[in-house]
């Protein structure tokens, strides 16, 4: 009876981990990697599960959050990875692709970084909280 007892239990809080992991919830999703100010009192945080971002294929998440901390509907969003030219090297843009979340204001997105080094995420936005253009710092490893 004991090891049913203890069975059922590890199986509710997997569950329970799972939910609450599953950042269906919360704005920024894993650990931030960026965050900062996007405009109209909003902050934007780019995120993903190892705060790092890298070189070559990844998936994170970019959020919009009010002064509060709430995820905030900005409607559209682009975002493209900005390195200007250096010396020989031509500049290079590696745009990312969004898709939405349960929860208004959460994106996922992929991109592919072309190299390690300093970059430049240039993010728009147009819908109910305005429009605005920034860019925040990020650096690839």
């Amino acid at each position: 009876m004991s090891k049913y007892i203890l069975v059922f239990g590890l199986v509710v809080l997997a569950v329970f981990a799972a939910a609450c992991s599953s950042g269906s919830g919360g704005a920024a999703v894993g650990k931030t990697i960026k965050s900062g100010p996007a405009g109209n009192n909003l902050t934007a945080t780019i995120s993903n599960a190892d705060g790092v971002l890298k070189k070559g294929s990844q998936e994170f998440t970019l959020a919009f959050t009010d002064v509060s901390g709430k995820p905030v509907d900005i409607g559209a969003a682009a975002l493209t990875f900005h390195m200007p030219a250096m010396g020989s090297m031509a500049v290079m843009n590696n745009a990312a692709t969004f898709t939405t979340t349960d929860t208004p204001g959460v994106y996922r997105g992929k991109a592919d970084i072309e190299m390690a080094g300093e970059w430049q995420a240039q993010i728009t936005y147009e819908g109910p909280s305005g429009r605005g253009k920034f860019s925040l710092p990020v650096t690839a490893q």
